[in-house]
């Protein structure tokens, strides 16, 4: 392979990964490092089938999005078919994501850890006070565990290795749960246990 050559290999490497889901600079350090020496070319490729780049590398992670759905390039995109599908997030999900979320704020309003790794049961604990009250405590338990299971194949949380009752949660779901999300948080809040008292 000649070297004009080598960067059009990289680019589709790269393309290739963040089509297939976030690519974490943890996990893949070299196709991070590529990324950041290329980042205006594969957007510029990106462009071209309607969809953006998304970078975060204090977090370390990237990820695409429809072109249509960020602000400037939303009229240049319009009318094009869309390569990502939006997902519209069950209530018990939407709830998990936002205590998650809520979880990581303190943990770096705290400094020092980085990462934040909780316990099942604490995650359920979380969880129970906004789920609708019912006669069985096994079956909440049950819903709550399927809401976990959600979030890791979302990519929201990870499972520590050899420890089935820990998880990491992953710094991505900062892009789902913003900035503003978070500042209407106690809000929020208080709508989910609203919810979940009409549901009991």
């Amino acid at each position: 392979m000649n070297e004009s050559q080598q960067p059009e290999r990289s680019i589709s490497k790269v393309v290739i990964q963040l089509m297939k889901g976030v690519l974490y600079q943890e996990r893949q350090a070299d196709l991070w490092g590529d990324l950041l020496i290329l980042q205006g070319a594969v957007r510029d490729y990106l462009a071209v089938i309607g969809l953006a780049l998304i970078i975060d590398e204090t977090e370390g992670y990237a990820f695409l999005r429809q072109a249509s759905d960020e602000g400037d390039a939303a009229e240049e995109t319009a009318d094009m078919p869309r390569l990502i599908s939006r997902r519209s997030l069950s209530y018990p999900l939407s709830l998990l994501c936002v205590l998650l979320r809520r979880k990581l704020a303190e943990l770096d309003a705290e400094g020092g850890e980085t990462r934040l790794i909780l316990s099942r049961n604490q995650v359920v604990d979380m969880m129970r006070v906004f789920m609708p009250e019912g006669k069985n405590e096994a079956r909440t338990v049950d819903q709550i565990n399927t809401q976990i299971r959600k979030a890791m194949e979302l990519g929201f949380l990870r499972k520590m290795s050899g420890d089935e009752t820990r998880f990491e949660v992953r710094r991505i779901i900062k892009a789902l749960v913003d900035a503003d999300w978070l500042k209407d948080l106690d809000q929020r809040l208080t709508e989910y246990k609203a919810y979940a008292d009409e549901n009991s």
